[in-house]
Order: C-alpha cells, then structure tokens, then sequence
C-alpha cells in the first residue's frame, strides 16, 4: 500500500539532501507527518497547497514505516499519520506537479 505526502520544492530538496524528511512546520507543530491515501491526496492538495504554483508528491510504502504510521480520524476520514521521521529509502515514487489541480492527472491510481 502507498500513501502519499505533500511538500513543497524546497522541502524535496532538504528531504533528498538529508536523506530524510522531519516534518514541515504543520507537521513539527502537530507531532506526526501529515501524509494521505491515494483517495484524500487531491483533496489535500487543494485544502493545503491551492495556492502553490508546485508542488512534489512522494509514494511512501506504508510497510516501511511499520508501527510509525497511524490511521487516525481528522475531518471526515481516517488519515495515514506517522509519528518518526520520513526515509528517503521509503519514497517509491516522486511525482513534480504544476499545482494542487494536478494531482489526479500525475498520481496514479
């Protein structure tokens, strides 16, 4: 199973740089990486990032993150939350998009 975070050109960068990605500020503040499901990352995309000229968006095999990653409710679903630092070595895909209404025809499927 995939699930998917969100990050800015810079945050990529700093995540393949290091090796690993720690968190953006949301996420620092809240304790855990915001990620989403295949199904919620459009939606994310647009609710976070709409004003975002581009963006990256990283497959994470969800079996790498083991007892890190959390289903937890947030809004109206159960969202994939992980409470340790991202791998790079977890990325299995990285798609670069122009914009939050491009998610659905980059992400596959």
């Amino acid at each position: 199973m995939l699930i998917y975070k969100i990050l800015l050109p810079a945050e990529w960068a700093s995540f393949e740089a290091n090796g690993r990605f720690d968190g953006s500020p949301l996420d620092l503040r809240d304790g855990y990486i915001h990620c989403s499901s295949r199904d919620q990352v459009a939606g994310t995309a647009q609710r976070y990032f709409g004003t975002e000229p581009d963006l990256v968006v990283v497959a994470i095999d969800a079996q790498t993150m083991g007892m890190w990653l959390r289903w937890e409710a947030s809004g109206n679903g159960l969202f994939p939350h992980v409470y340790a630092p991202l791998p790079r070595a977890a990325v299995v895909a990285v798609h670069r998009i122009a914009g939050a209404s491009s998610v659905d025809e980059v992400v596959p499927s």
